[in-house]
Parts: structure tokens; sequence; C-alpha cells
């Protein structure tokens, strides 16, 4: 197993630690879940400029969804062990992305016409990459979409 090989451990002991496929990607997801809500309580807390804050957050949530999107069949299957990874996704990652947006909704930079669902569901289309569209692709659609919100900066491709 690939995954065995690069972490440097045998078959037997992903299997230990994760008995099926969606422990694994659950695992996988809910580490890039929490980075992400630490991220977005980290720019609040050191008082990073709301639209600044939102595009620094955005970028790196980017990063994440297409290094990750060969799991997205995972996440769009209907293997019910998956439902505690989609209530994760949906209780962690919107509030932080909304408390974000909100801030920069209050200053008057991103219009408040953007709801936060909305936004982050654009977001996760865009950085669906395939033949023909790529990650730099993904990242400068998404800098459109910022730029579109009213943000005045954008993360670089």
């Amino acid at each position: 197993m690939t995954i065995a090989k690069r972490a440097g451990v045998g078959v037997g002991t992903v299997y230990r630690h994760f008995p099926t496929r969606a422990d694994l990607v659950t695992a996988v997801y809910r580490h890039q879940v929490e980075e992400c809500v630490a991220l977005a309580e980290t720019l609040i807390a050191d008082d990073v400029p709301p639209t600044d804050a939102l595009c620094r957050w955005t970028s790196a949530f980017t990063d994440f969804l297409v290094t990750k999107h060969g799991l997205s069949d995972a996440l769009s299957s209907d293997d019910p062990s998956l439902n505690n990874l989609h209530a994760l996704i949906f209780d962690s990652l919107v509030p932080a992305f909304a408390s974000l947006v909100e801030r920069a909704q209050e200053s008057g930079e991103v219009s408040k016409d953007v709801s936060p669902v909305t936004f982050l569901r654009a977001i996760g289309n865009l950085c669906i990459v395939g033949p023909g569209y790529t990650e730099a692709d993904a990242k400068a659609m998404v800098g459109l979409l910022l730029a579109g919100s009213g943000a005045t900066t954008a993360p670089a491709p």
C-alpha cells in the first residue's frame, strides 16, 4: 500500500489505525479541517485586517482543496461512515469561514449579500481540478471570486 510505504510503516500498522478507507479519509480531512479552523482563529486573534485575513484563509483552504481533490469521490459517496466527516466539515469549517466573512462585511470590505455557506461552496466547486483545469486555474478563479465579493486583495496564484 502506497500510504504505508510513504509513512515508513507496514500495511498492518495502517490497517490497525485505519481499518476502513473511510477511517483513513476521515483522519486526513479531520487534520486539515482542524488546521483551517485554527488558522481562522489565529488570524482573528492576531487582528489581521479583515480582507487580508479572509484572503489568507481562503488561500490556505484552496491549497487544501486542490491537493485533496483525489479524495472527493470518497466524500461524495453514500458511505454512512463518512457522515461524521460531513458534519465535521459543516460544523467546523463553515463557522470558521463565516467569522472571517462577517468581519470583512462589518468593515464594509465584502458585500453583505455574500452568504458564507454559499461562498464556501463556490470556493469548493472552483477547486475541482481536472484535465485542462489546473491548480493554478483554480487559485486564479478563487482570486476572482474574492475580488468579486468586494475583497480588495486576493491570494496569489
